[in-house]
């Protein structure tokens, strides 16, 4: 100890409190990661697509119900590294995002909508259909069907969607409406329709789907963080599921273009100023 103190120059007593306290923070570091481990296994459990991130926004939300200090996204890491909990690294050809133009400063500036479909095991279909705000990511309206999707269903889904934000059936405001130009969104009777309760109907250009690049990003996390990880035996047993995800998605799932909220947290906290 002297001949480390006379080294160092520094006193004994020094040297002693600092190595005493090493002990103590390698002590609470492992206490911390020992309670924290079991709830990081538990995430990756039941949303196995999350890396470690959102794994780390999850794991927080939980820490703070409980009463203990959240954890940065280091400790986390190193955690699912050293326990083989990260994801493994899909090499895919690069593309380009193009929501740039589409993402909005502020909420119910602008909306957009689309379809899609999930095949399920026995071959069949469901359509579904979703109304989603370009700054919030909330998807505030969605319609799920067997039989495909068709104009009418688009226009109530639009207008549950404006009833759902804001408490009527008009929008307080003009809101720019974003689609691609499928007969559902594009009809004489849908444009109609959105024009009288207060949008500005926009259609993205032929042959340019990603200039709806807010729509197509959430189809793909929804498809990889929903539909491609739970059981797909038929329409009829994915159909009631559909809403449950939603939900999810809306509630719970963190974003990072909203600092790791969800939807519903980001909205929440902007309400409250």
């Amino acid at each position: 100890m002297n001949q480390v103190a006379d080294v160092l120059r520094v006193s004994r007593s020094n040297l002693y409190e600092s190595l005493k306290s090493s002990r103590r923070g390698n002590k609470t570091d492992q206490t911390v990661d020992e309670r924290v481990l079991p709830e990081i296994r538990r995430i990756c459990d039941e949303r196995p697509t999350y890396g470690y991130r959102r794994v780390t926004a999850m794991l927080n939300k939980t820490l703070e119900k409980q009463g203990f200090s959240r954890v940065n996204k280091k400790r986390v890491y190193r955690l699912m590294k050293v326990h083989q909990l990260l994801l493994q690294k899909v090499a895919s050809r690069r593309t380009l995002v193009h929501d740039g133009r589409i993402i909005t400063a502020k909420s119910d500036v602008r909306w957009c909508m689309d379809i899609f479909g999930v095949l399920t095991w026995d071959g069949t279909h469901v359509w579904v259909a979703f109304v989603l705000d370009c700054h919030d990511r909330q998807v505030i309206n969605h319609f799920s069907s067997t039989v495909g999707i068709d104009g009418l269903n688009i226009r109530d889904m639009l207008l549950g969607a404006v009833e759902e934000r804001f408490g009527k059936a008009e929008c307080p405001h003009t809101i720019q409406l974003l689609s691609d130009n499928g007969p559902q969104f594009t009809s004489r009777e849908t444009v109609h329709f959105a024009s009288s309760i207060g949008f500005q109907v926009c259609t993205t250009p032929a042959y340019s789907p990603e200039s709806n690049g807010m729509a197509e990003a959430f189809v793909k996390t929804f498809k990889r963080d929903y539909v491609y990880i739970n059981r797909l035996e038929s329409a009829w047993k994915v159909m009631p599921q559909i809403s449950d995800w939603m939900y999810d998605y809306n509630h719970h799932a963190p974003h990072k273009g909203l600092k790791m909220r969800s939807p519903v947290e980001y909205r929440n906290l902007m309400a409250a100023g």
